[in-house]
């Protein structure tokens, strides 16, 4: 037996009834068997690769999503911090070949109040030494008129 009510925010709350030899009415039990083997196989899709019973059983590829998006998370601001490292590993190569160190060179940038940042001058070292030599001589020039002052 179906009975029909529309709630107060006008959806439809319509339900199957069971309906006992008494009279009495009580809703019937949901099966979740569709929506729970989607819901696994979405879950065992994501985990495909992880090794062992880890992309195989739902209850342990759980486990093992879980992780890994809780890795996945902190790793990508890990590499951040990764790539920081990089520049400064390439802005010192190309400082110390224009015979400067790396904290003097970023310190006569601020004197010379050049503004450019660690990525660029890392890529001006890599790919346009010629250029990124002119900024390490007003680097230098500018450390030379402070210290003289």
């Amino acid at each position: 037996m179906v009975v029909r009510t529309v709630g107060a925010d006008g959806i439809d709350k319509s339900a199957i009834v069971r309906v006992d030899v008494t009279g009495e009415t009580d809703l019937t039990r949901i099966t979740r068997g569709v929506n729970k083997r989607r819901r696994h196989k979405k879950l065992l899709k994501q985990t495909k690769g992880h090794r062992g019973v880890r992309h195989a059983l739902y209850k342990r590829a759980h486990e093992s999503l879980i992780h890994a998006l809780q890795y996945a998370y902190a790793h990508r601001r890990e590499r951040k911090g990764d790539m920081r490292k990089l520049w400064n590993i390439r802005i010192n190569a190309g400082a110390r070949a224009n015979d400067i160190s790396y904290s003097r060179l970023i310190h006569g940038l601020k004197l010379a109040g050049i503004g450019m940042n660690r990525k660029v001058l890392a890529d001006l070292a890599i790919r346009d030494p010629k250029a990124f030599s002119q900024i390490a001589g007003q680097a230098k020039e500018s450390l030379a008129s402070a210290a003289a002052q």
